[in-house]
């Protein structure tokens, strides 16, 4: 059963009218505004904007409210990122840690390099783009103002791209698509294989589209359906042959921000580890000023960043090694010769790594997360060995979505 109540919002997308037990969510709303909404339990919807924030801009993308993704396009620049500053700084409190938060980088409109885009089959057509807000429905895009213009201009070649993968009525591919210095790499998932997969007529079929598309790479889960270019990206001295599926940041002005940070906090250092290190993205640029101990689970980014040393003379000596640091994490023995260290892990944080680095004689540490709760978790087990977390820097990657990256610097 629902009600239509009118709220004063407290908050970003709460309120506090004592309306319902608890905090009551109601999406694309700003602290300060009057709204008409439709209550459902402890969610609402909203039905008319009342009395708007002086905060409220207008959001620039046509898809705005029905899409899923960035939420928060009705919201000025100035208080959006200090929110982002304050979400950091919310999530280190909780383990009673208190730092400099500096000014939030901002990612600028029209910067992502990285798209997951959903196909559907239907009557009309292949429908490619985002799902909807609280729903499975596609918002079947023509445009989208966080990305790269060169990826917003493929979007009809990677329609017809996506149609042969809809071969299977229980497929539901997402196109993982990446721009990178040779064109467009595609990785794509969510087909149907316990049926035998994609077809050798549906292959041929995508190989088409590709090539038509002038596409650089496509891919099925890794494996190889059509390449006509090796994908390469440059990881600041360095050019790398990108692996099918690999991870790399979605943004290239906030990858270079966190990593010209964490340059600066290890200058001086006679030797640097760079744990999680994926395909050199810290890498390459930490080798310009000490030799680097290179380990990262993803054997794949490995051999890429190994065989890319040699396109970035004068950088200090890498060695890298494929390890899995979850479960076999650098021992405080392994980093005896270490006295930096960069790591940035996936979501679930570096919980037994970070133990490790404690028990070492390490004396400087940079810490890169995509999640302010594992972050805030792992600098209090630094802290508790010795650390001092001196300064984090907030990095908006995702624009206008409630996700926030950071990168900490840590001494003793």
């Amino acid at each position: 059963m629902t009600d239509l109540i009118d709220i004063t919002v407290t908050g970003v997308g709460a309120q506090g009218d004592g309306l319902a037990p608890g905090p009551l969510f109601v999406p694309l709303t700003l602290g300060g505004e009057r709204v008409r909404a439709r209550r459902d339990g402890q969610r609402a919807e909203l039905v008319e904007l009342v009395e708007a924030s002086a905060e409220r801009v207008a959001p620039p993308c046509p898809h705005f409210g029905v899409c899923g993704g960035c939420a928060l396009q009705h919201w000025d620049a100035a208080p959006y990122l200090l929110w982002k500053a304050e979400l950091v700084r919310t999530a280190l409190s909780h383990e009673h840690i208190e730092t400099e938060i500096l000014p939030t980088f901002a990612s600028p409109p029209g910067s992502r390099r990285r798209l997951a885009l959903h196909a559907r089959g239907g009557k009309g057509g292949v429908k490619l783009g985002f799902k909807e807000r609280r729903s499975w429905s596609l918002v079947d895009i023509d445009t989208c103002v966080i990305a790269d213009p060169r990826l917003v201009s493929a979007l009809p070649a990677l329609r017809q791209l996506a149609r042969p993968f809809l071969e299977h009525p229980k497929s539901a591919p997402t196109l993982h698509v990446t721009w990178t210095a040779t064109g467009i790499d595609v990785d794509v998932t969510g087909v149907e294989r316990k049926s035998g997969g994609l077809s050798a007529d549906a292959r041929m079929r995508a190989a088409e589209a590709a090539s038509a598309g002038d596409f650089a790479r496509v891919t099925l889960a890794g494996e190889m359906v059509y390449q006509a270019r090796q994908p390469m990206v440059r990881l600041g001295p360095a050019t790398v042959a990108l692996p099918a599926g690999s991870f790399l940041q979605a943004v290239p002005q906030a990858e270079a921000a966190m990593a010209a940070f964490a340059v600066e906090a290890v200058a001086g250092a006679n030797r640097v580890a760079d744990l999680y290190c994926g395909v050199g993205t810290f890498t390459f640029r930490l080798a310009m000023v000490a030799p680097v101990l290179a380990a990262d689970s993803a054997a794949p980014a490995i051999v890429a960043l190994r065989a890319a040393t040699a396109s970035a003379p004068g950088l200090k000596p890498i060695t890298a090694e494929a390890r899995d640091l979850a479960r076999r994490p650098m021992l405080a023995q392994d980093l005896a010769k270490v006295d930096a260290v960069v790591f940035d892990p996936p979501r679930a944080g570096a919980f037994e790594q970070s133990g490790e680095i404690g028990r070492s004689k390490v004396s400087r540490v940079v810490g890169v997360s995509c999640n302010p709760v594992t972050f805030a978790r792992d600098a209090r087990i630094l802290i508790d060995a010795g650390f001092t977390l001196e300064r984090v820097l907030p990095v908006d990657q995702f624009l206008w979505s409630p996700h926030v990256e950071l990168v900490g610097v840590f001494s003793r």
